[in-house]
């Protein structure tokens, strides 16, 4: 009678709500100790911006090139491993998940138009419809079709788009990115071609970022998330465009060397209005 009652108490308490199992992670040891990942991160915090306190304001685009050495822990790993990804693989999962909404590339660069993640992916599948001659007599022709499918290793650049302004509360010269652009590196007739695929809002994907591991060459138990890499400046950059009243990038009025110094002129004149406005 004793274990009859044994055996339904503990019936009762593997049943009963909230009592869950434990489950043991068989998993073994591959580290130091069980690394979790960045999963309860926030992003940091940004100081507040009033209307009143920003004097001056400047909009630009850089272009930031991921098989430059200081870049290259957005491109890296190409495969998964120990909750660490690829940025574009961070976004990508996130945009399969709804976390992040995209948008359409349009002229102007603004978030106008939302485009799906099976949308996009499908741009990137191309059918191709090929007549062959066979390398072997009788050299007869015949028809072929390739498949193109989306290849996230060929996103090798990431345009960002953001505003500097000074704050005269704190005198400081301060940035806000806005939205960021993964760009897509194909090859055509033997020349390297650039294709835009989409805008996400930064603002929004902070959320996502500040979760997401990325690479410290530094130190392996300090790790990065790609939320901190963006906000503390962690990665190399040149200007493509700045507001104009023409809305025209530089390789639309200078190239090679000329467009490198006029990159270059617009970054020292933000530096130097912050400069010019102390007096030693």
């Amino acid at each position: 009678m004793k274990r009859v009652v044994v055996a339904l108490l503990a019936l009762l308490l593997f049943f009963a709500p909230g009592v869950k199992a434990q489950i043991i992670d068989e998993t073994p040891l591959d580290g130091l100790y069980r690394d979790e990942g960045v999963v309860n991160t926030d992003p940091i915090p940004l100081p507040s911006i009033r209307k009143a306190d920003v004097m001056w304001s400047k909009r630009v685009w850089r272009e930031v090139d991921f098989r430059q050495k200081m870049n290259q822990l957005f491109y890296f790993p190409i495969e998964p491993q120990q909750n660490w990804k690829s940025f574009i693989t961070v976004v990508l999962d996130a945009m399969k998940e709804g976390e992040i909404t995209a948008y359409d590339i349009s002229p102007t660069d603004e978030l106008l138009v939302p485009v799906s993640y099976n949308e996009i992916i499908g741009r990137q599948t191309d059918t191709i419809h090929k007549v062959m001659r066979r390398p072997y007599p009788p050299y007869d022709e015949y028809d072929t079709t390739i498949y193109t499918e989306f290849d996230p290793t060929k996103i090798m650049r990431l345009r960002i788009k953001e505003d500097w302004y000074f704050d005269k509360q704190r005198s400081q010269m301060l940035f806000r990115i806005q939205a960021l652009c993964p760009v897509m590196v194909k090859e055509r007739n033997g020349e390297e071609v650039t294709e835009p695929l989409f805008w996400i809002s930064y603002p929004e994907a902070r959320k996502v970022l500040a979760k997401s591991l990325a690479f410290n060459p530094g130190n392996s138990a300090m790790r990065l998330s790609y939320d901190e890499v963006f906000i503390k400046r962690l990665f190399d950059s040149y200007i493509y465009k700045e507001q104009n009243v023409f809305d025209r990038r530089i390789s639309q009025y200078a190239t090679g060397l000329d467009a490198m110094l006029e990159s270059e002129r617009i970054q020292n004149e933000m530096f130097d209005f912050e400069q010019f406005l102390w007096e030693y």
